[in-house]
């Protein structure tokens, strides 16, 4: 009795560590984990019927090297994905009501799914690659020697509260990273947070991330100045569409999911791919 007793305090506390609304690639609603093999199928035999049932109006998808599609022009003629394997498992799945996310990765390639529930089903908002480089960069773009722009303020209008209290915290995590503020950071990042970037030789979670600005390493994510952003509200989730011009080097395109957790918001995910068909800052 006592040992059975223990066991099931044991697996709660277990539970209780788990982020709160999120599954790993095991669990979750089934129902968009059909639609994202539906949508790997059926991207992978450049299906546009099947796409089309899948795509949300606002959907966008980003390539390995910056180029971004609306769904008119993906379904006009749909690019080849950088990971064309239809039965793939993700690296990493989490549900947060409304919103979904799947992750792959193989060796210096990452992808990202973003899935939102409609009134007609699972539809995908994202799709966005990222191409991790060979070695550490030699040079981390950013804001300069200041950060007025993102860590002060953005080039962006709230237009909800819920919007406001996002870039709020946007801002706030922003100055922590610039500072390499490890704790202030963490307060403002989920436990599951993963960041891939072009400008960095790693997948970085959130461990990993947090010794780095603790090292004073920005290990090649730093804050950008942000010029401009689209939001998309899903109950207790939102996704940060955003385009960023560093101080040097290419511009960026970056997808972030903000979960709210506890009465404020945390970022989860952050995916950032250099436009390489745009001219670099100097």
């Amino acid at each position: 009795m006592l040992r059975t007793r223990a066991i099931c305090i044991l697996i709660i506390l277990c539970a209780a560590l788990l982020p709160r609304a999120a599954y790993s690639a095991g669990g979750g609603d089934p129902a968009n984990a059909a639609a994202d093999r539906d949508f790997a199928a059926a991207a992978a035999k450049a299906d546009k019927t099947a796409l089309a049932k899948l795509l949300d109006n606002d959907f966008m998808w980003i390539e390995a090297d910056g180029k971004g599609l609306s769904r008119s022009q993906v379904l006009a003629a749909v690019p080849k994905p950088l990971l064309s394997d239809a039965t793939a498992t993700p690296s990493e799945r989490y549900d947060y009501g409304q919103l979904a996310t799947f992750r792959f990765d193989r060796g210096a390639v990452h992808v990202l799914r973003v899935w939102v529930k409609r009134p007609a089903g699972w539809r995908a908002l994202v799709y966005q690659e990222v191409r991790s480089l060979d070695a550490p960069a030699a040079v981390t773009p950013g804001t300069g020697k200041t950060c007025e722009n993102p860590c002060k303020s953005v080039q962006y209008t709230p237009k909800t509260e819920a919007e406001k209290a996002v870039i709020s915290s946007y801002e706030a995590l922003e100055t922590a990273a610039y500072a390499r503020d490890a704790a202030a950071w963490d307060a403002h990042t989920g436990e599951e947070f993963v960041a891939a970037s072009s400008n960095s030789d790693k997948l970085l979670d959130k461990p990993t991330r947090m010794a780095e600005l603790k090292r004073a390493n920005m290990a090649g994510l730093a804050p950008t100045p942000l010029v401009s952003a689209r939001l998309f509200e899903f109950g207790n989730a939102l996704v940060m569409s955003s385009r960023h011009v560093p101080d040097r080097g290419k511009p960026l395109r970056i997808t972030r999911v903000w979960v709210q957790r506890s009465g404020k918001w945390v970022e989860t995910a952050s995916f950032q791919t250099s436009i390489q068909g745009e001219a670099a800052a100097q």
